[in-house]
């Protein structure tokens, strides 16, 4: 589990491919801190799991899977990610849940710069939208982000100065894609609902309505 509250920019020193996948050596130290093979560490959301160590750095396998649902297959070598460790049980809970599990991607559309933030506008599927609501939590290149507005084609964040500077969001540009978790809390309502393929909540499978809800939340 993670927090997304990023812990140092590391650096994609390469990236093997065999098919549709393969593994990545990262370029990294502060979070090297403790580290052992078998841990699991957040690279731009997705969780990977170390599976060798270095002086400067780690490795981690990438699975098909990974490969499909993140924006790895066009990362490059010399490109800056953002990472975190998972949480130490008796660390602060600064961000919010984070699983290090892509749900999918977004492409920024726009950046806009209000007094000492910066609005960046984000489209993604409908899939990721419908769980997606202002002032909830989103989960963007695994940083921990506020929304501040939701439509039905994107959303927008607003990223103050510190944010913009310990991670990779400002330093993309319009047209780069994003890996995107959802907030984990609203994949379980939709499931409990039964909305998870747009079905009618009182074909739900698991007797959980709509009027269920209003009776007795």
């Amino acid at each position: 589990m993670f927090t997304g509250i990023i812990e140092e920019l590391g650096i994609i020193k390469s990236i093997s491919m065999k098919g549709s996948s393969g593994q990545i050596s990262i370029r990294a130290k502060k979070i090297l801190e403790g580290t052992k093979i078998g841990d699991s560490i957040a690279v731009n959301g997705i969780c990977l799991t170390v599976t060798s160590l270095q002086r400067d750095g780690f490795i981690a396998d990438i699975m098909a899977e990974t490969v499909r649902r993140s924006s790895l297959s066009q990362s490059s070598n010399g490109e800056m990610v953002n990472l975190e460790r998972a949480m130490a049980v008796d660390g602060r809970f600064g961000g919010h849940i984070v699983s290090g599990h892509i749900d999918g991607t977004g492409t920024i559309t726009s950046y806009r710069k209000e007094e000492n933030a910066v609005w960046v506008e984000i489209g993604t599927s409908r899939e990721i939208l419908q769980l997606i609501v202002e002032k909830g939590s989103v989960c963007i290149d695994g940083i921990s982000l506020t929304v501040a507005s939701v439509s039905d084609t994107d959303f927008q964040v607003s990223v103050i100065p510190h944010t913009g500077t310990e991670t990779t969001l400002l330093k993309k540009k319009p047209g780069n894609l994003v890996n995107l978790e959802n907030d984990v809390v609203g994949k379980y309502v939709q499931k409990l609902l039964g909305l998870e393929k747009k079905e009618p909540a009182q074909n739900s499978s698991s007797g959980m309505t709509m009027e269920f809800l209003k009776e007795y939340l």
